[in-house]
This record gives C-alpha cells, sequence and structure tokens, in this order.
C-alpha cells in the first residue's frame, strides 16, 4: 500500500475559545499529509498538471472519535485504497504520543482531461506508472 505520514502540532490559530481544533481544519490536515503522499510517489500537483490532468476531490469524509487540542502532537497518515477507476485516499490522525487514534477519514479524486474538461470514466495510465501498478 502507498502511504506516508506527517507530523504536526496542533497551533493556535487553529483552535476555538476551548482550546479544541475547529472540525474544518481537518481538512487542511488531510492535505498536508496528501502532498507528502503524492511527492513520496512522484505524481505532485505540478506534476498532475504537467500530465495533462487535474484531480479534483469529489467527496470527502470525517469521522471525529477525539478531538484534537492546541500544541498536541499529531500524525497524519494518508494511504491510498482504491485507483483503478477514481482516487481513494484513506486518512488517519493519531496522537503521536499515545498513538490514539482521533479522526479518520476519506477523500475520493477523479481524474479530468484538462485539455477536454471531461472526467475521466477510469484512472489514467499516468498514476497506474506512478503507483507501480500493471494495468
Amino acid at each position: 500500500m502507498h502511504e506516508a505520514e506527517v507530523e504536526l502540532t496542533i497551533p493556535f490559530h487553529d483552535v476555538d475559545m476551548m482550546a479544541i481544533t475547529w472540525h474544518g481544519h481537518y481538512v487542511k490536515y488531510f492535505e498536508l499529509a496528501r502532498c507528502v503522499l503524492f511527492d513520496k510517489i512522484d505524481y505532485n500537483y505540478l506534476q498532475m498538471k504537467d500530465s495533462g490532468y487535474a484531480w479534483p476531490v469529489i467527496d470527502l469524509r470525517i469521522r471525529y472519535p477525539g478531538p484534537t487540542v492546541f500544541n498536541q502532537k499529531v500524525t497524519v497518515k494518508a494511504a491510498i485504497s482504491e485507483w483503478e477507476n477514481r482516487l481513494k485516499i484513506d486518512y488517519e490522525i493519531r496522537d503521536s504520543l499515545t498513538s490514539k487514534r482521533l479522526t479518520r477519514g476519506y477523500t475520493i479524486q477523479v481524474a479530468v482531461d484538462m485539455s477536454s474538461e471531461e472526467m475521466c470514466l477510469e484512472s489514467p495510465a499516468i498514476l497506474f506508472e506512478k503507483l507501480g501498478v500493471q494495468t
């Protein structure tokens, strides 16, 4: 499985008056891990654009079993779980010290041919190449 992790410390500007992370910031944390993952497979957003495809997020799901709080160190993991017809990335946020799972979720992205602006019904060959998967 293709996966990557990033560790971060919850900053003050991401929390509410109770020092709990505002729910919308989790999307940003997922994105940070996703960018590390894309760099790891050598297919980041600039490379996607150069290959002629955009990969917009069309679906997002987040579950919050436990909160993250100001100054907490967390590990955000992103792992590709589907790639044939869409790109599904699963996420998990854990406390870096205790490994307790705090949040999980996923995003779905689809390839869009930038020249025709048409959504692709299957992932383009470049993704399979970057993942080292036979088509």
